[in-house]
């Protein structure tokens, strides 16, 4: 029941590693009014943006210099997860959820990536840890991956996470474990990735434009 919703957060995090952002299943509807940021909340997405401006201007302005480097967190409130659970028919039967990663990207491997005809983006490994909060304790979730990209004409063509090692409470580790297994055999998420890192290059960073260029 809950194996979709876990793994919806793990790819959303994962996924971070790739765009600095979460991916848009956990956006707000259009329709609905904007909910009031907490400073924490302000804080995180500040970060998110500052990782963004320098991913985009090694995609889209080939800018060169140091590697990049930057910590990305992003908080899930339960009302979110709840909102995601009912499309799915369930309900989410936890609190919120945090997730953060260390970003630590090649700045000459992104300028290659849309600069060349052809081009394979090698991540090295990266680990996320989330915590869920739960009526008695938290649980705490640590995965690994090791993201492949494949590039041509300046898009991505093909992608994989290649998920690592998991370390959570056997319960949450089970419905997780589930869907990385899948995923590193047929690649479920392919489509997904793909698009969701085009979608990054071009619109997302377009949102930040004034400030990579």
């Amino acid at each position: 029941m809950y194996r979709a919703s876990l793994s919806h957060i793990v790819k959303a995090s994962a996924i971070a590693i790739l765009c600095a952002l979460p991916t848009a299943v956990f956006a707000q509807d259009a329709k609905v009014a904007p909910i009031k940021l907490t400073p924490e909340e302000i804080a995180e997405r500040e970060g998110r943006k500052a990782c963004k401006v320098q991913i985009c201007g090694a995609f889209r302005a080939k800018k060169t210099g140091d590697n990049i480097n930057c910590n990305i967190t992003k908080s899930w409130r339960k009302a979110q997860l709840d909102k995601v659970m009912k499309k799915a028919r369930a309900s989410w039967p936890w609190g919120p959820v945090v997730c953060k990663t260390n970003i630590n990207l090649k700045r000459d491997d992104l300028i290659k990536a849309t600069a060349e005809a052809k081009f394979q983006l090698d991540l090295k490994p990266h680990t996320i840890a989330c915590t869920v909060q739960r009526e008695k304790e938290p649980a705490n979730i640590k995965f690994s991956i090791a993201p492949k990209v494949q590039f041509e004409n300046r898009k991505a063509t093909k992608a994989s996470l290649n998920w690592g090692k998991i370390e959570a409470p056997t319960l949450v580790k089970g419905a997780i474990w589930t869907a990385t297994a899948t995923d590193n055999t047929f690649n479920v998420l392919e489509s997904t990735l793909v698009e969701d890192i085009n979608d990054f290059i071009s619109k997302k960073c377009d949102e930040v434009k004034s400030d990579w260029q």
